[in-house]
């Protein structure tokens, strides 16, 4: 009978008896199917959820890992970025003073037996490095080494209390002595030996040098003066200086191993029209 209803449908085509039938028939099994399908697709849904719940998981975790690596990479090339930059500083001081350098990271903070501002350098004697060195970075002088093993050594800050370097004044002969006075490095005394010779706000010192180079060398930038001391029938004149190098803030150094062949003077100190001293 089926057989026969579907030969006489599809032979008499659009005019078939069987048309309201068959719509009839579309219309209700359509909307049963419609309705099975909406109520089952949320079931099926959850099913499927629940059985690639771990593996969704696992991606989750390996693009958090992912993320976290990526991360670390750009904060490491950040970093690599801002030591190079340092390092490049660091060298074309070392170049205009005719200094040679052995150059350092500074890998810790700490105090030192007789000194409290002192910072350990992963430079030492394999290095070419030896106590008595002079240290600086690509903005001025830092400090000078007083201990040295064979992987790591160990520099005094100028801003530490007990640290003295000898001094100079810009476009002089006018000697005198830096002295620490701890504000976290904030500042440095200048003490002139001269009492007559004038000081003001603004002028520039560079380290005059010991004997040999060692500990210090000399035309090394140390700082700019802030303000001069009222010292009435003193002997010397104070005055108390920004250091140009962030003692603060201290990553990329230079260990001096080799003095100039000649007192480069003023020549290291920077160009009048660049900001000193920024931070």
């Amino acid at each position: 009978m089926a057989l026969i209803i579907l030969t006489v449908d599809h032979r008499t085509g659009e005019g078939s008896p069987f048309q309201p039938v068959r719509t009839a028939g579309a219309w209700l099994f359509g909307g049963a199917e419609q309705v099975v399908g909406t109520v089952g697709r949320p079931v099926s849904d959850f099913l499927h959820a629940v059985a690639s719940a771990p593996s969704a998981q696992n991606d989750i975790k390996r693009l958090r890992a992912e993320n976290s690596r990526l991360r670390a990479g750009l904060d490491a090339n950040r970093l690599d970025a801002a030591r190079s930059a340092q390092l490049k500083r660091m060298l074309g001081l070392a170049g205009r003073g005719g200094y040679k350098v052995v150059s350092a990271n500074v890998i810790a903070r700490r105090g030192a037996p007789g000194f409290e501002d002192a910072v350990q350098l992963d430079a030492g004697t394999d290095d070419g490095v030896r106590p008595e060195m002079t240290v600086l970075n690509g903005d001025g002088l830092v400090g000078r080494v007083i201990q040295a093993s064979r992987s790591t050594s160990t520099a005094v800050l100028i801003s530490d209390r007990a640290s003295a370097a000898g001094a100079r004044l810009e476009g002089g002969e006018e000697i005198g002595v830096v002295h620490g006075v701890g504000e976290n490095g904030r500042l440095v005394q200048f003490r002139l030996l001269d009492s007559t010779a004038p000081m003001t706000r603004g002028g520039r010192i560079v380290s005059f040098g010991s004997q040999r180079g060692a500990p210090y060398v000399p035309g090394v930038p140390i700082g700019v003066i802030e303000r001069v001391e009222a010292t009435p029938g003193e002997l010397t004149r104070v005055a108390f200086a920004r250091p140009y190098a962030d003692l603060t803030a201290l990553d990329v150094v230079g260990v001096v191993v080799g003095a100039p062949a000649r007192d480069p003077r003023d020549a290291v100190l920077p160009q009048r029209g660049r900001k000193e001293g920024a931070r």
